[in-house]
């Protein structure tokens, strides 16, 4: 396969549906890269001392979708070398242990591909307009990210 038919391409999908790991990652892997990073959010138990119960996420689709794609953008100006990037985002309800976001990056070398996916999960979660809930025992609260720019910038 000559490395112009393995073109970089981007992935990014919003779904209510559970989230594969082995999908994302099949995903990016191309013969050309020798590191596939991944990052998997998951459903914790516990937050600040209360049982949560499960999540749920909310998403202004096409906006999150637009916005994606320039995290995207801004990954192949940054690290040139990166082939294959996929976003999949978890929509509705996300049960203890489930996976809400994962983001899998491919390049020829892990440098890169690590350094990519944290810059993917923390421009996400900070540009992106996607609200989770955290549903507890007996009681439920919006979840505002700490990163998120338009939270902070009315404080």
């Amino acid at each position: 396969m000559e490395e112009s038919e393995d073109v970089p391409k981007d992935f990014i999908k919003l779904k209510c549906e559970k989230l594969s790991v082995d999908e994302v990652s099949e995903l990016v892997v191309s013969p050309y890269c020798g590191a596939v990073s991944l990052f998997i959010g998951t459903t914790r138990n516990y937050f600040e001392g209360k049982k949560v119960i499960h999540l749920e996420y909310e998403a202004y689709t096409s906006m999150a979708e637009t916005e994606i794609k320039k995290i995207c953008r801004n990954v192949r100006q940054k690290w040139p070398s990166v082939k294959h990037i996929a976003v999949h985002h978890r929509l509705g309800v996300v049960p203890i242990t489930e996976a809400s976001v994962i983001i899998a990056v491919s390049s020829p070398h892990r440098a890169e591909s690590l350094e990519a996916v944290m810059y993917c999960i923390n421009t996400l979660k900070a540009s992106v307009p996607i609200w989770k809930k955290e549903i507890y025992e007996d009681e439920y609260s919006w979840k505002e990210n700490k990163e998120c720019f338009w939270a902070n910038s009315e404080k």
